[in-house]
């Protein structure tokens, strides 16, 4: 058992993203979030405050048991009924077509195979559904900081259980979802090497090409 994988790395995680520059981001981001819904990387459970009423249910993934036994508060409190799996996004379980959202919050930073879990987020939309994300990753505008971001990450990857500085999110999302409109930015009272931000929303076509 790896104690700061199960442990400490979930509790300082939770700590962290409880602030409310990351309650802005995700209110703003899940407001539009409807019918069946898929959240990839659950984590502790932030983000359940924040979906809107209309929501009812939520299937969850996330492989971290630290991060599942300390969601269950926020399960407890929650009206949403939540179908909490243990599992990676790599290769989910699910249909195809099975979900009208699928929900990415600083989540494709830590999965090893990103590409696979984001042709697999694909997969379980339905034609017309969408993918909400925020992401931090490489900072596109600035060829500096991005080679200070190559150099702090295998040291990031390692304290961070996994996450990753350095990921051009634009391009990730695009080759799946090349229709999305990404909005870039620096987060407000993070430090610029993890603090460029990619968010948007990307439509699976009905013709199932996007």
């Amino acid at each position: 058992m790896n104690i700061y994988h199960q442990f400490i790395f979930p509790r300082l995680l939770d700590r962290m993203m409880q602030g409310e520059s990351f309650s802005i981001y995700r209110r703003s981001l899940l407001a539009d979030v409807s019918g069946d819904v898929l959240e990839i990387g659950f984590g502790t459970g932030l983000n359940l405050a924040h979906y809107p009423s209309g929501v009812r249910q939520l299937t969850t993934v996330d492989p971290n048991p630290g991060m599942n036994r300390l969601s269950r508060p926020r399960l407890d409190a929650t009206p949403i009924m939540v179908d909490q799996r243990l599992l990676s996004g790599e290769a989910l379980p699910m249909a195809a077509e099975s979900f009208d959202s699928v929900v990415s919050t600083w989540t494709l930073c830590s999965i090893p195979k990103v590409e696979q879990a984001l042709d697999e987020i694909c997969r379980v939309l339905r034609p017309g559904g969408k993918f909400f994300f925020i992401e931090h990753g490489l900072a596109a505008d600035d060829p500096t900081l991005q080679r200070w971001q190559n150099r702090v990450n295998p040291l990031q990857n390692w304290l961070g259980d996994g996450c990753n500085l350095n990921r051009d999110m634009a391009a990730l999302v695009l080759r799946v979802f090349p229709q999305t409109e990404i909005d870039q930015f620096y987060m407000e009272n993070l430090p610029k090497l993890g603090g460029y931000m990619y968010r948007g929303i990307a439509s699976k076509s009905i013709g199932g090409d996007d």
